[in-house]
């Protein structure tokens, strides 16, 4: 039995003296106010109307139940109207600075369509973390290793003159003896300063003799676009960056390198849902595929 809707019935009958204004107020038929009626009178073993043809008047046991069914009926309007509330509530989540506007705009429009408004916070790696550690945010996209990850992008170096070579080896960075000019530098945006990354990185630049000044970490994407703009150096981005900033991307000859990211969850929470509903606008906000294979 609907408790709570043989109450709602029970109790607009009683306030309209009547089955057919009562069910028609409580938006119900009279025949299904009826046998509501009847469903909780069989359950208390006891009448709760005196029918009449004209009217239906409370029994004694009627009245002393009236007041404990309203106020069931109203605990249940609080809790459906909380729980549109809740619904509506706009869900917090931390994501990459190198997202687009774009991306995030279009992301932000899906979510919506699927019932739920996100608030995006976007932070760098380690604040990612620590936003969700502190549960300032409901879920973010951290920045994870590529076989960690539920999304990867492959990354390259990208320069303001065409390589003309399909790869770019970092062995061809490091100084001669007839070599002019200064230094070629690789510049790591904050995005990739994080372990996973970093640290192959620099290992590498280590092996194939470079100068520890060729290898450096951006405090900001525009500020290593600009040395890049007007200078022989190189960024480390994804295809879709260099795009966008106009330069030519090439993969690296000695290493392969991609950002990985998984969705994970403040508390106890478990971002499954949002995967399963957003799971493939994400990944073309983060300019992935959707297998967490890395794009090619």
């Amino acid at each position: 039995m609907d408790l709570v809707g043989a109450c709602r019935a029970f109790v607009s009958v009683s306030e309209y003296g009547g089955f057919t204004v009562g069910a028609a107020a409580a938006r119900m038929s009279q025949s299904v106010a009826s046998r509501r009626v009847a469903a909780l009178e069989e359950r208390f073993g006891q009448p709760l109307f005196e029918r009449t043809s004209r009217r239906a008047v409370l029994t004694p046991f009627g009245r002393d139940m009236l007041p404990v069914a309203r106020q069931l009926v109203q605990a249940a309007d609080v809790l459906l109207h909380e729980a549109e509330a809740v619904k509506r509530k706009p869900w917090r989540l931390a994501v990459p600075g190198v997202c687009s506007t774009v991306g995030l705009a279009r992301l932000v429009a899906e979510a919506r369509g699927q019932g739920f408004t996100l608030d995006l916070r976007v932070a760098a790696p380690p604040r990612r973390r620590e936003l969700l550690h502190a549960q300032q945010v409901r879920a973010a996209l951290l920045a994870v290793p590529p076989d960690e990850a539920r999304w990867a992008v492959p990354l390259g170096l990208a320069g303001a003159q065409d390589p003309r070579v399909k790869r770019v080896y970092l062995e061809t960075l490091r100084l001669g003896r007839a070599t002019t000019g200064p230094a070629r530098r690789i510049w790591i945006q904050p995005e990739d300063d994080v372990p996973h990354i970093r640290d192959p990185l620099t290992r590498l630049r280590d092996a194939v003799g470079l100068r520890p000044a060729q290898l450096v970490a951006a405090p900001d994407l525009t500020t290593a676009a600009a040395e890049v703009l007007c200078t022989r150096d190189l960024l480390l981005c994804t295809p879709a960056q260099a795009e966008e900033l106009a330069l030519n991307w090439r993969p690296i000859g000695e290493i392969t390198l991609s950002r990985g990211f998984a969705l994970a969850a403040a508390g106890d929470g478990n971002p499954q849902h949002i995967e399963a509903r957003l799971g493939d606008a994400v990944a073309r906000c983060l300019g992935a595929d959707t297998t967490g294979e890395e794009a090619t």
